[in-house]
């Protein structure tokens, strides 16, 4: 089955550059899809997870945290996730956030609003393994307050835009 891959910090404010689609061609023997620039793939052949794992690691030009889901898992998010029980206004934006590590105990209640419940700008709604979901009002302020989902939660994490998953999803279906 098909594993996707979430890299932290890649392509963001000049750090960490590289093209991901270039490298999804030299990792063609894996049958990686590249979606979008900020180091997300669907590797449709990963063969085991260890040796794809080792062989980007060793492609990257910089040290990387990741964090590989099961194409499976992924797409259980479809039916799955919070945001069909939540409406969301134009000035929302939903999303995900995935666990890069394990939770080293229990996450703080949700729903979990930063910088706080009352005055939120990013909102935590739920959770699903190492899937964490959310929403973001559009605001100048939130980039900092996205920033702060990991000390939030005890663990780093890579975030993304529900309609990036939404293109992942449609990938993993093909």
């Amino acid at each position: 089955m098909a594993i996707v891959v979430f890299l932290r910090g890649a392509n963001v404010g000049g750090h960490r550059r590289f093209r991901p689609s270039l490298l999804a061609k030299e990792l063609r023997r894996f049958d990686v899809v590249n979606v979008g620039a900020t180091g997300l793939f669907v590797v449709r052949n990963p063969g085991s997870s260890q040796t794809f794992r080792s062989e980007l690691v060793r492609r990257l030009p910089f040290d990387a945290q990741l964090a590989l889901c099961e194409g499976t898992d992924v797409l259980a998010l479809e039916s799955r996730s919070p945001f069909q029980r939540i409406t969301v206004d134009p000035d929302h934006v939903r999303f995900v956030s995935i666990l890069i590590e394990p939770v080293p105990g229990r996450l703080p209640a949700m729903p979990l609003g930063i910088p706080s419940n009352d005055d939120w700008y990013v909102r935590i709604v739920g959770r699903k393994d190492q899937f964490v979901f959310g929403v973001y009002r559009r605001h100048v302020k939130t980039i900092s307050y996205l920033g702060q989902i990991d000390k939030a939660l005890g663990v780093p994490v890579t975030t993304r835009n529900w309609n990036t998953v939404e293109a992942v999803l449609k990938v993993l279906k093909t």
